[in-house]
């Protein structure tokens, strides 16, 4: 591929993903469901007269809570009492009414444990007559760490290290945190009752499914202690985990321990999840863009999960086949992609899943001759534990990293993903977004 067709192609690719980004940037999502005139508040299809509501707290979790907590005190100014909102670091500001914390994310810390405590308390002073609104987006589930009773931060993140690494679904690790921790798997709402609670949800989790969305603090939990043990078996961790974590389990197998709030219990009644912002919202932005860009678009899925190189050797095949036979669509063609897979760690490298499939997908494509380019990236603007959103590769990435006598191979095996782009110059790198989705897979197929 020529150089300057190459550039026009990343130009393409990136204006595609920020059409995607700007479909689901936090505040204006949160206006689009929040509107208030005089003293009715109106939070989707339900109305609340501010006149009989006491008092009003604010609460909120995860990457996108700044902009989506200064969309509320936008709104709501001087009728909200007090409120907390936590944050990944370098992702907060300052706000007139709420209180913005930062704490750590893919491993919660310390910083994090005191702010799940601020929230506890803040929620234990809430009545009847009070209205708790809550904002969750992607990252809630470390941003917020709450170890129960009897197991330590340190055993919480040794347990998080471990089920990332060995592959587990946002969904199994979930499973784990709700029933080690003392505010997710809805436990936020039995604090909050009997207050009103309402929660405005930015969805980062394949299929939007709201128990597992951050953990599910403000809705029941479909997992149990024994869904939870058979997690363990399946990753063998039965000899990994810490012994305070692995006699809880146990312990909640036996019915020692008391199961999260599940459906049908009282504190449920006064609640109501919202979602305003998900994935495949921003894969029909970004297709509209493309198709403005004149590509024939599909979008395959917002659903994609399962190993990211498997994934980028499907993802591969299709570009194929439009060179091939001019189908599903024929050139030039824009494929996306949404949702969330993972990376079973083997090595000992640096990067994340979506500079991984990048570099999975430069291998898939070392022998095609035509003009196609991928740009994978999270819509947070972080790949795993790197300063990169993403990455981008072409059939020239293989060919130029072989001229440089760099092995491609060598760094996937080792998932080093993050340092193979660096050398390349394929790094996509945002900076914090202050959104998460998930993932947008960008596939551009030229004539």
């Amino acid at each position: 591929m020529r150089k300057d067709r190459i550039e026009k192609l990343l130009e393409d690719a990136k204006s595609i993903f920020f059409a995607g980004l700007d479909a689901v940037e936090p505040s204006r999502a949160v206006r689009k469901f929040l509107k208030r005139k005089g003293d009715i508040l109106k939070i989707g299809e339900k109305v609340y007269d501010l006149k009989k509501i006491k008092r009003v707290f604010v609460v909120g979790v995860g990457k996108a809570g700044y902009p989506m907590a200064k969309a509320v005190e936008e709104v709501l100014q001087d009728r909200i009492f007090d409120g907390y909102v936590v944050v990944k670091y370098g992702y907060g500001g300052k706000l007139d009414k709420i209180k913005v914390l930062e704490s750590s994310h893919p491993i919660p810390d310390e910083a994090g444990v005191r702010a799940a405590e601020k929230i506890i308390s803040l929620l234990k002073k809430t009545e009847e007559n009070d209205l708790v609104v809550c904002l969750i987006s992607g990252g809630g589930s470390a941003i917020l760490p709450s170890p129960v009773e009897g197991i330590t931060l340190e055993e919480k993140q040794e347990v998080t290290k471990l089920l990332l690494e060995c592959g587990a679904s946002i969904e199994e690790i979930n499973a784990i945190r709700k029933h080690l921790s003392k505010i997710k798997g809805g436990q936020l709402a039995k604090l909050a009752y009997p207050s009103y609670l309402h929660t405005l949800i930015l969805s980062d989790v394949v299929g939007d499914r709201l128990d597992t969305i951050a953990s599910g603090p403000t809705v029941p939990d479909s997992t149990t202690f024994k869904d939870c043990w058979q997690i363990i078996k399946k990753y063998d961790l039965e000899k990994r985990l810490p012994s305070a974590v692995l006699n809880r389990f146990k312990e909640g197998l036996e019915g020692k321990v008391e199961e999260t709030p599940k459906r049908g219990d009282p504190f449920f009644s006064k609640v109501v999840n919202l979602i305003v912002g998900s994935n495949i919202l921003a894969l029909k932005a970004s297709k509209e863009k493309a198709e403005n860009l004149g590509y024939n678009t599909l979008i395959l899925s917002s659903f994609i999960e399962g190993e990211t190189k498997d994934v980028a050797k499907v993802h591969v095949a299709i570009a194929k086949e439009i060179l091939s036979s001019k189908n599903p669509v024929p050139p030039p063609a824009c494929i996306l992609s949404g949702g969330e897979t993972t990376v079973k760690v083997k090595g000992k490298g640096k990067g994340g899943r979506c500079q991984e499939f990048c570099l999975a997908s430069c291998i898939d494509l070392k022998d095609v001759k035509g003009d196609v380019f991928i740009l994978s990236a999270g819509t947070d603007g972080t790949d795993g534990p790197t300063d990169a959103a993403g990455a981008f590769c072409s059939p020239d990435t293989f060919l130029k990293a072989r001229e440089k006598n760099i092995n491609p191979y060598f760094f996937l095996g080792n998932n080093d993903s993050y340092n193979f782009f660096k050398r390349m110059g394929g790094l996509f790198i945002t900076g914090p977004t202050n959104t998460n989705v998930m993932d947008l897979r960008i596939i551009l197929v030229g004539k």
